[in-house]
This record gives structure tokens, C-alpha cells and sequence, in this order.
């Protein structure tokens, strides 16, 4: 019997060419998102995820878009085949938009407006680079941080996992930073191929910017709990997410809270839901005794649902 299960959603980087398409040919439900996401933002959005090229689809202003309507396609097919409804819901980075519809705060169009401009902002906001932290202790990251600061400005931009985090902030400064953890016991130390320094003071003007878009966005309190990346807190009132929203553009994303968060509240089922299986990578590592399924594709989706019939059956 399962107690208590979450959605969870993935963020950027884990974008691939033809995503979606299986499930958009067999599910009316996810054509009609995908549908819609091409008709609200005025561009292919399914052009770009079924054919690409992968030089478009890796931009900031098409990856966030077509994550979200790839991740919310997938949760429509889902839920067409069962009749499921989480206890929680989270997303990483701009998978908390995923997880914001999932709870009811956003319709659909609401969403892909929302996430353009934010993924418009963020791709134009250049400077600073990031690297990922492997197996290096909480000591010697501290330490790191503090020798790059020496230079200039650097701090985690994610809490990805116990042993994963992601440095972000200027170049010189993340490169000493990460030279010295990685010459302190790190396994590895690795650069990230994006636009810019995300969840940073460098997008700071990016969130003030966003927070005057959504001043009059139409907001709902959620219909179940979301556990937001900035605090990795439970909300559901509308105008907490407000305010959440443009902050967590500049802030930490605590993943590696959110689902221990989640963890303490009685949830030992967690489906991620999107392309690709990061989430339940670092899901391993953080609640490694937690039951984990993926809907990535039509075989996926099918898995999961069988997986699930006999749990969801015996509540």
C-alpha cells in the first residue's frame, strides 16, 4: 500500500531531440498541450521538440518552454490512463512551473506565458559560468567558496543531492573555487555548458523584471501542497507564490531539502515526470529506501502505470 506519493518535475539540461513525440501521437490529451503551447507562444514549440535542431533546442528561451510543455504533456497522459492526484508536488529550477499547474495556481496558457518570459529573461542575462560539485565534503566546499571569494563572487546555485551540488558566480571566481575543491578530495569538478550564471545575483535585475510581469498574473492557492526550491517549504497560498516566483530566479534551488522535506511528510513514491531520469538519479541518493518511476516515454509511462494500479488500488 502506498502512503504517499509525489510529482516531481525536472529542470533544464534535461532536454533531448524528438522528446514527446511518442506520447503526443498516441495521447489526445498531451497533442492538446503541445497544441496549445504552439498557438500561446506563437512559435513550433513541437517543431522543436520532436526535430530540433539540438543547437535551437539547448537555448535558454526554447529549452525552458519546451521542457515545460514536454513535463506537462506526459502528467496530462498520466492522468488520462489513471486516476491519480499527488500529495505534493515540486519541480527543479523551471520544473516548479510543471508543478505549479499540477496544483492548480496556473492554468495551462498562464503557464507557458509565465515561463517564456522568465526563460526571455534569463537568456539574455549573460556573464558568470557554472560548475557541478561531486563528492566533495560540506568543509572543503565551504572552504572553496571562501578561497574563490578572495576574487570575486561565487555560491551554490543547487542543492542538488548529498553528493551534488552546482557552484555558480564569476568565472575566475567559480575556477579557483573549484580547482581548490577538486585538489581537496572532490571525484570531480565539472564546468556546465550554459548562457550565464542562473540562480545567482547576476540575475537579480532578471527577477525584478519578472516581479512586475506577474503583478497581475491570475494566481490560485494550490489544491495540494508545493514544495517551493527557494525554501523548500510547503505552499499553497497564491500570493506566497508570487513572491516566490521571481526570487527563485537568483536563489538556491534546494532540491536535496524539497525532497527530504517531502520525505519527513510521508512520501515514499515519487514519479518524475518530464525527459530524461536526473531526478531519479538524485532521488537515490537522497531517499534511497523511496519507491521511484519515470514517465519519460510511452514505454515509461506504461511501466509506471502498472507499477501503480495495484498500490493505487489497495488505498
Amino acid at each position: 500500500m502506498t502512503n504517499k506519493i509525489a510529482f516531481i518535475f525536472p529542470g533544464q539540461g534535461s532536454q533531448s531531440v524528438g522528446m514527446g513525440k511518442d506520447i503526443y501521437d498516441k495521447f489526445v490529451s498531451a497533442k492538446n498541450i503541445y497544441d496549445t503551447a504552439d498557438r500561446v507562444l506563437n512559435k513550433s514549440i513541437t517543431k522543436l521538440c520532436f526535430d530540433g535542431p539540438e543547437e535551437d533546442l539547448k537555448l535558454t528561451v526554447n529549452t525552458q518552454p519546451c521542457i515545460v510543455t514536454t513535463s506537462i504533456a506526459m502528467m496530462e497522459a498520466l492522468r488520462s490512463e489513471l486516476n491519480i492526484k499527488p500529495d505534493y508536488t515540486a519541480g527543479h529550477s523551471l520544473g516548479e512551473y510543471c508543478a505549479l499547474y499540477t496544483a492548480g495556481v496556473m492554468d495551462l496558457e498562464n503557464t507557458l506565458k509565465l515561463i517564456q518570459k522568465r526563460a526571455d529573461l534569463m537568456g539574455a542575462t549573460k556573464g558568470g559560468s557554472m560548475a557541478a560539485i561531486l563528492n566533495a565534503s560540506e568543509d572543503v566546499i565551504k572552504a572553496g567558496l571562501e578561497e574563490g571569494r578572495k576574487v570575486g563572487y561565487v555560491d551554490i546555485a543547487n542543492y542538488n543531492s548529498p553528493v551534488q551540488v552546482v557552484i555558480t558566480g564569476d568565472d575566475n571566481a567559480v575556477k579557483i573555487a573549484g580547482d581548490y575543491i577538486l585538489a581537496n578530495g572532490a571525484r570531480r569538478v565539472v564546468p556546465l555548458a550554459v548562457s550565464g550564471a542562473f540562480h545567482s545575483k547576476f540575475m537579480q535585475e532578471a527577477g525584478a523584471i519578472f516581479a512586475e510581469f506577474i503583478e497581475d498574473a491570475e494566481l490560485n492557492d494550490s489544491s495540494i501542497p508545493v514544495i517551493t526550491n527557494v525554501d523548500a517549504q510547503a505552499t499553497s497560498s497564491a500570493e506566497d507564490f508570487r513572491n516566490k516566483m521571481p526570487k527563485q530566479i537568483y536563489s538556491s534551488v534546494h532540491w536535496t531539502q524539497t525532497i527530504q522535506k517531502m520525505a519527513e511528510d510521508g512520501v515514499d513514491t515519487f514519479i518524475e515526470i518530464g525527459p530524461g531520469k536526473v531526478l531519479a538519479g538524485l532521488n537515490k541518493k537522497i531517499v534511497p529506501d523511496a519507491s521511484v518511476y519515470n514517465v519519460f516515454d510511452i514505454n515509461s509511462l506504461e511501466s509506471t502505470i502498472e507499477a501503480l494500479k495495484s498500490s493505487l488500488a489497495s488505498v
